[in-house]
């Protein structure tokens, strides 16, 4: 019998995971019964140490990267947006309330609250959050100065004070998105996410009732009003995103332009942070994007959540989040051999390609672990594996920017898919991925040499990178310059509407989307068949982030139908 793949879990992790895994075929860790290192994934709320990250072998997983709290901290959030604002310009960072820092920021503030009682009259509305707290905890709207009172660090933001109802309850939009890696930068975000309503009507005379001004389902779960049946939003205080869909079909919204300004908010938070996080081939990051939509249909950042909550509080998370993590576990690519774990090193293999790297490959070109370190001190059967310098059969998440990696033929033959299901990790929720990166040597094109990751995992839609050049920017060191310029080229051209598209080619490419082509590389915009992220019922929109006024059509007709 084929051995399983075996996951371990911190205290404190989410049951979800442990569920979703058992069934998918994984046996979890016993560290009375098996070794240290015996494990394929690690699963932890909270942070990893440095030193585990140093320690990680060919088969192993995390699922945090290092040093990705810039964004998740409210005050780092702010500080990073802050600082690309003054790079960038306020017209593409213009999607986060302006924010202050307090203490340290406490003269600014009260000169911009000076202004505006000065210019309107009125300071307008504030809202004040510990930077360190999650799930509501201390947070407080006001209007007058002396009703801020604080005994830690809090970031004060303007209130955004007409926010989009429905029925007149106040609700925002949990975004999930995957960084997959940040070296070269590959980002996902999942089609399936949360919309969280308030549970009492939307009302700025009554700033102190938090349950008609926050929508944490923490808080509102707590209210008077949970179970009844609040009009067009229900009982409880969730929705899915496809139900949130079907509300913007009533609406007169450009929905194309509005997923494209949510995918535009959160490829640019994470800009802010992309070059400096350290490369961790065998990490993936699950983000919880809150984002607020205005009456005008403007979308805002509110807040990054560092593991955002997986429990199951309704029917709403059920259908959401046990497809998200078993997703998330698509995309971090086990394959067969990892199943293995050590005994995939014992002895060495006949096949006798040489290792490009001086290091071992999964440990990345900023680890400073060596590959005698590896061998002597953490797994002496690895040990004449990587000295022998033959080449590791290593999984997709393991490239690098300056290895090449080609597809390992299964025993049928190249063309022959793998029967994932068969091997006990579990079936794709779609059509298979396009498959691993094939990444340049150095001194080739990187247009003409790197292969696209997989456009779509699951109900995971790639989101960055988005085109050829974006495709460039992301090797090596990353070129947030030029990712901003295409950014703000995709969404202008958004705005201006389909007209500008060759609708031939679009025809065109729609036919090709739906045939699996194995690897895809890259050589023009044209051969880069980006999926837009946004609706899942109807049907995708795809290809160059525009559809055709048929298969739009077409796409409504089948949402009345429904």
């Amino acid at each position: 019998m084929a051995a399983s793949l075996v996951f371990r879990l911190h205290d404190g992790a989410p049951e979800l995971v442990r569920e979703v895994l058992l069934e998918r075929g994984w046996e979890e860790y016993d560290g009375e019964e098996q070794e240290e290192e015996d494990w394929n994934l690690y699963w932890r709320v909270s942070a990893f140490r440095h030193s585990e990250y140093l320690k990680l072998l060919p088969w192993q997983r995390l699922n945090h990267h290092p040093k990705s709290v810039g964004i998740t901290r409210k005050d780092y959030l702010a500080r990073n947006l802050r600082r690309m604002r003054a790079t960038f310009g306020s017209s593409l960072y213009n999607f986060s309330p302006m924010a202050f820092i307090l203490p340290n920021d406490y003269t600014r503030f009260i000169a911009e609250y000076t202004k505006q009682r000065l210019t309107r009259g009125l300071s307008g509305y504030w809202i004040c959050k510990p930077v360190d707290l999650s799930r509501g905890r201390g947070i407080f709207i006001f209007c007058d100065i002396k009703d801020l009172i604080y005994d830690s660090p809090v970031i004060v933001q303007r209130y955004i004070s007409n926010p989009l109802l429905i029925s007149g309850y106040k609700f925002d939009l949990r975004i999930y998105v995957c960084v997959k890696s940040f070296h070269p930068l590959t980002v996902y975000m999942h089609q399936e996410g949360l919309v969280r309503f308030a549970t009492e009507k939307y009302n700025l005379s009554t700033l102190d009732n938090l349950y008609a001004h926050l929508t944490n389902t923490s808080i509102n779960k707590c209210g008077p009003f949970y179970t009844t049946n609040k009009e067009r939003v229900g009982q409880g205080c969730k929705w899915t995103m496809s139900k949130f869909r079907y509300f913007l079909h009533s609406q007169d919204v450009n929905e194309l332009l509005l997923w494209q300004k949510i995918k535009n908010i959160v490829t640019l938070t994470i800009l802010t942070i992309a070059p400096s996080v350290p490369s961790s081939p065998n990490c993936v990051e699950l983000f919880g994007f809150d984002i607020l939509i205005d009456s005008t249909y403007k979308p805002w950042l509110l807040e990054v959540n560092y593991s955002p909550a997986l429990t199951l509080d309704c029917q709403a998370d059920v259908a959401v989040k046990k497809g998200l993590i078993s997703d998330l576990i698509d995309l971090m690519n086990y394959r067969a051999i990892d199943r293995l774990r050590g005994r995939a090193y014992q002895r060495p293999k006949s096949s006798k390609q040489p290792c490009r790297n001086a290091l071992n490959p999964i440990l990345g070109s900023h680890s400073r672990i060596t590959r005698a370190k590896v061998s002597r001190e953490r797994h002496p059967s690895l040990a004449s594996y990587l000295t022998d310098n033959r080449a590791l059969n290593l999984s997709d998440v393991t490239n690098h920017d300056d290895t090449v990696t080609e597809r390992e033929p299964s025993e049928e033959g190249d063309s022959a898919k793998p029967d994932i299901s068969q091997e006990g990790l579990g079936s794709l929720r779609s059509k298979p991925a396009a498959g691993p990166w094939k990444l340049p040597l150095e001194g080739t094109r990187a247009s003409h040499r790197v292969a696209l990751p997989p456009l779509r995992v699951g109900d995971f839609i790639l989101t960055f990178p988005f085109n050829e050049a974006t495709l460039e920017a992301s090797q090596h060191k990353l070129d947030v310059k030029l990712a901003v310029q295409e950014l703000h080229k995709l969404t202008s051209q958004l705005a201006s509407g389909p007209s500008r598209l060759d609708k031939n080619k679009l025809r065109r490419q729609e036919e090709e989307v739906k045939t699996d082509e194995g690897v895809r590389t890259c050589d023009s915009d044209e051969g880069f068949e980006s999926l837009f992220w946004g609706p899942k019922e109807p049907p995708l929109l795809c290809i160059g982030c525009f559809l055709s006024e048929k298969y739009k059509s077409q796409s409504i007709k089948s949402d009345t139908q429904n």
